[in-house]
C-alpha cells in the first residue's frame, strides 16, 4: 500500500521495459481507480487498459495493479510544474550491471545525470544498489505520496555558465598637438566599461515533508500568519448549506507540509470523508477553528491508532496547538 510504504519511508521501484514502465500498487480498502489515479497523477482511463481491465467493473481488495509511468506523471528531464512535486523512482541494480547499462535501459539517461542524481563518483556500484532513474510527478493537493517529495538536482546539461568579468579600464591615448600649436595640458581619461549583471530567477518547488514523530512539537515559521480559518472556509459554508452535516469528536495529530503558510490552504487526512471534502476542525482547548480539505485516508500504521484526523502543521499553528496530539471536534457534510 503506498500509504504504508510512505510511512515506512520505502522507495518506489520502477518495473517494466521502456516505453512501458510502471509501478505496482496493491488495492486497499476504500480505494478505486479514481483515488489511485489521484495518488499517482494519472487518469483512471490510462490505468484500466494498461492492466487489460474494464474501468466499469472496479477493483478488488488486495488486487495488485500496474500504474503506468507516462509523460503526465513521469519525469527525467527538466523540472516539475509549479503545482507539482517530485518523488524519486528507483532501479535496483543486478549482478554485473554497471551505471552505463542502467542509463541505457532507462531512456538512454546520461551517465553524468545518473551519477549526479545518486551522488556517485565512480562507474561501478554494488549489486542491489537502489539508483534514482526518474521522478514521479504528483500534485500535493491530491496525493499523500507528496510527503516523499524531494528537490531534483539541476541537470548538468541545462546549467547556464555565466562568466562574470571585472570592470575593464580602457586607457584613451593622448592626442598629439600639431606642430607649432600649443594646447593646454589635459588629464588622461580613463573609461570604465561595466559588464551587464545577469539575474536568473530561481523558482522553488514546494516540498511536503514526512510526518513528524508523535513526541515532536509542531514546526514553527519565522513569520506567523493567520487566515481567519483558512482559504477553504467559503467552500465549507456552501457544503454545509446543501448537505447533511456530521459531527465527530476525538484525537487529532499533525503532519508536516509546506502548504498553507502563505495562502491558508490547509489539508488533512480522514478515514470517512471523501477526498475533496472540507472539514471544520475546532480545538477544544481554546475554541479556535480552521477549515481543511481532505487529501486521503489516514495511513493504517501503529502511530495513527486512535486518531480521528491528521492536519497540516500550518493548520495546527492557526489552531494554537503545539501538541503532537490534541482533542478536537469535526464538522463536515456527507
Amino acid at each position: 500500500m503506498p500509504l504504508l510504504l510512505l510511512a515506512q519511508n520505502k522507495p518506489l521501484v520502477i518495473e517494466g521495459v521502456s516505453p512501458d514502465f510502471y509501478i505496482t500498487h496493491t488495492v486497499q480498502a476504500k480505494e478505486n481507480y479514481y483515488s489511485i489515479g489521484r495518488m499517482y497523477n494519472i487518469s483512471p482511463k490510462e490505468i484500466a487498459p494498461f492492466n487489460k481491465l474494464q474501468l466499469e467493473k472496479g477493483l478488488s481488495l488486495h488486487q495488485v495493479i500496474k500504474v503506468p509511468l507516462i509523460a503526465v506523471n513521469f519525469l527525467q528531464i527538466g523540472n516539475a510544474a509549479t503545482d507539482e512535486v517530485l518523488i524519486p523512482l528507483y532501479h535496483s541494480t543486478k549482478e554485473k550491471e554497471g551505471l552505463y547499462r542502467v542509463g541505457v535501459n532507462y531512456n538512454k539517461l546520461p551517465l553524468a545525470t545518473l551519477k549526479q542524481w545518486n551522488n556517485i563518483k565512480g562507474d561501478a556500484v554494488p549489486n542491489g544498489t537502489k539508483l534514482i532513474v526518474g521522478y514521479l510527478k504528483v500534485k500535493p493537493d491530491l496525493s499523500t505520496l507528496a510527503l516523499m517529495a524531494v528537490t531534483k538536482p539541476v541537470d548538468n546539461s541545462t546549467k547556464e555558465q555565466v562568466v562574470v568579468k571585472k570592470d575593464i579600464p580602457v586607457a584613451v591615448k593622448e592626442k598629439k598637438p600639431e606642430v607649432g600649436v600649443k594646447e593646454p595640458e589635459k588629464a588622461k581619461e580613463t573609461v570604465t566599461i561595466k559588464e551587464p549583471v545577469i539575474v536568473t530567477e530561481k523558482k522553488e518547488v514546494p516540498v511536503v515533508k514526512e510526518a513528524e514523530p508523535e513526541n515532536q512539537p509542531v514546526a514553527t515559521m519565522a513569520a506567523v500568519k493567520t487566515f481567519n480559518g483558512g482559504f477553504f472556509k467559503p467552500s465549507f459554508e456552501k457544503q454545509e448549506k446543501r448537505d447533511v452535516v456530521k459531527f465527530e469528536t476525538g484525537a487529532a495529530a499533525i503532519f508536516k507540509s509546506n502548504s498553507g503558510w502563505e495562502d491558508g490552504k490547509y489539508y488533512c487526512l480522514h478515514n470517512t470523508a471523501e477526498p475533496g471534502t472540507i472539514i471544520k476542525v475546532t480545538n477544544l482547548t481554546n475554541g479556535k477553528s480552521i477549515y481543511a480539505k481532505v487529501l486521503d485516508v489516514i495511513p493504517d500504521i501503529k502511530q495513527n491508532n486512535g486518531l480521528l484526523i491528521r492536519i497540516s502543521n500550518a493548520a495546527a499553528q492557526e489552531l494554537g496547538t503545539g501538541d503532537a496530539r490534541f482533542a478536537c471536534t469535526l464538522t463536515y457534510s456527507k
